[in-house]
């Protein structure tokens, strides 16, 4: 029987904008908190103005803030700090992204509102961090791809740096930032103390250089920009066929023979500059020049099927609209559907995380209006209708 999301009954302050925290934020959404974004009066998250837009609406916003509710909150004024603290006091985590110093400067810093509730468990991702000689500087996701390495093996071999493709120093950030945060709920069950979290985009670039720091201590020259192949494992690049590109991979020497068995260029595998996969790296260019033409002589889709049929690991390389209707991605429910009152019906993508325990759903909640639930979450906090107008009178909400 299926139960409900694992996080449901946690509740999270979001105090984020933009990507690397509402990334994790709607991370935590997906898989059951119940996430409050706070947002400033009046202009709300940088992101609500960004593109594209359909009918006005964000669509970069709404694909990462579905199903959160929205406040609005002044944390200028003494009484939308004041707000905050009972907030805080009734919350499992917050969650923000503010360059560092600036919840401090607020009075609002962890060590302040731990004084509150002990619990908290406090999550900050920056783009260099809580601590270090360039903790204040100010980040984007193409500065951490640069500064963080990525970048300098991006590319093709002495060409232009190239940023990839998806802001993926804020994504990391995201994504880590929601891993260190169950981390800490975990240990909060067991001590009941809550902790702080501090996340750095460009920590987290340096985190997913994988093989690049350690090719790099083994040769002593630094990596460099490689095109679509592999470093270190060979034929493991993008070829082109007879209409388009596609991928072949070739992890080990026997996916090598296989495929030379099934393409009749057993050749290929007798010869002794491309016998062992340490072999055809070094001869990669070799190999490529009879690569390339053998490669050309068939489609992608008959290169598919006999590749499908041989065992041997390959794919196209999609474009997004190939993506909205691939049968393995629709049956894994990795598009889900939202409904807005301005957009109408927007696909975003859905929860990787499959869990045998709760159903996985292709429907996403709504986006928030901004402060669309400021009146409601006061209420709950026991401000009177009064009250509320006298807040929204002063700029507080």
């Amino acid at each position: 029987m299926k139960s409900s999301k694992p996080l449901a009954g946690l509740k999270v302050l979001d105090m984020t904008r933009v990507l690397a925290g509402p990334y994790a934020t709607m991370i935590l959404s997906d898989l059951g908190a119940e996430v409050l974004k706070v947002e400033m009066p009046g202009t709300g998250d940088d992101s609500r103005h960004f593109g594209p837009f359909k009918n006005g609406r964000s669509l970069y916003f709404l694909s990462i803030n579905r199903g959160k509710h929205s406040m609005t909150l002044n944390l200028k004024s003494d009484e939308g700090k004041d707000i905050l603290r009972k907030l805080v006091a009734r919350y499992d985590m917050l969650v923000e992204n503010f360059r560092p110093g600036v919840m401090e400067k607020l009075g609002l810093g962890y060590e302040e509102l731990k004084k509150i509730n002990p619990g908290l468990i406090y999550a900050a991702a920056s783009g260099y961090g809580h601590s270090g000689p360039e903790s204040k500087k100010p980040a984007y996701d193409i500065l951490a791809q640069a500064e963080g390495g990525l970048m300098g093996i991006t590319g093709w071999p002495g060409g232009a740096p190239v940023r990839v493709g998806c802001s993926i120093g804020d994504i990391t950030a995201g994504l880590f930032a929601s891993i260190g945060i169950l981390a800490a709920l975990h240990q909060r069950n067991a001590t009941g103390l809550g902790q702080k979290i501090d996340v750095a985009m460009l920590d987290c670039q340096v985190a997913i250089l994988e093989n690049a720091l350690a090719r790099y201590q083994a040769t002593g020259e630094n990596p460099e920009p490689l095109g679509n192949r592999h470093p270190t494992i060979t034929p493991f690049q993008a070829y082109q066929a007879r209409d388009d590109w596609f991928v072949v991979a070739m992890g080990n020497d026997n996916l090598w023979k296989t495929f030379c068995t099934a393409t009749g260029r057993m050749d290929l595998a007798e010869d002794p500059r491309f016998a062992t996969n340490p072999a055809r790296t070094e001869n990669l260019d070799e190999l490529n020049a009879l690569m390339e033409p053998l490669m050309a002589e068939r489609t992608v889709q008959e290169w598919s099927d006999l590749l499908s049929e041989a065992g041997i690991p390959h794919a196209p390389i999609n474009k997004v609209e190939h993506i909205m209707e691939s049968p393995q991605i629709l049956a894994r429910k990795m598009l889900a559907t939202v409904e807005d009152s301005l957009a109408g019906t927007v696909q975003v993508a859905g929860n990787p995380v499959k869990m045998s325990g709760f159903e996985d759903s292709t429907e996403r909640p709504p986006l928030p209006e901004l402060g669309e639930h400021t009146r409601e979450v006061l209420s709950d906090l026991g401000y009177t209708d009064d009250q509320v107008r006298a807040l929204q009178d002063q700029g507080v909400i």
